[in-house]
């Protein structure tokens, strides 16, 4: 193989198999940034970017209600059986709570359609740039911030299991109770 010859001759599977790697790796090691990862205690940066619905998301907006910000995409498995529990909770406690899936795909037909299949109607940004997963920094996927009503972070999670749930149950009533 020659230098002209560059990716096209890799085949399609090999060029696959270099996606599902990067795919993993980014998965299991999160964004690398220049960001430091935010903790509790901290303004949760601002989002700034068109919802699935063309509404740009805007943290001043949400003042006053308990956001979880999510950082997800399409390939993560986890992220597949963690965004239904954000779709239960969003509908539990209705308006004292508003989820923002921020899907770090590139292409917001697939990310429509995935949240279709899965029967998610959450408020849903595509961050393809990925210059809110930047100011964020998440270590992993999925990567959860809640954030009181002033806009605090006061919980960070990294990864899901199935036992999670519980706990952001727990943590959003102790927050709409305040």
């Amino acid at each position: 193989m020659n230098r002209r010859e560059g990716a096209a001759s890799l085949g399609p599977m090999r060029v696959l198999g270099l996606f599902v790697v990067a795919g993993t790796l980014l998965c299991c090691l999160g964004f690398p940034s220049g960001a430091h990862a935010l903790s509790t205690g901290e303004r949760a940066p601002e989002i700034g970017l068109q919802d699935l619905d063309g509404k740009v998301v805007k943290m001043a907006d949400l003042r006053g209600k308990v956001v979880l910000i999510d950082f997800w995409a399409t390939w993560c498995k986890p992220c597949k059986a963690e965004l239904p529990v954000l779709q239960k909770l969003q509908k539990k406690y209705g308006s004292d709570l508003v989820v923002v899936a921020v899907s770090v795909d590139r292409d917001p037909s697939k990310v429509r359609a995935f949240l279709k299949e899965l029967g998610v109607s959450v408020r849903a940004v595509v961050d393809a740039e990925h210059r809110v997963a930047g100011r964020y920094a998440p270590p992993k996927m999925p990567s959860s911030y809640i954030a009181d009503g002033k806009g605090i972070i006061k919980f960070v999670h990294e990864g899901f299991k199935a036992a999670d749930a519980a706990t952001f149950d727990r943590e959003i009533k102790s927050l709409i109770a305040k």
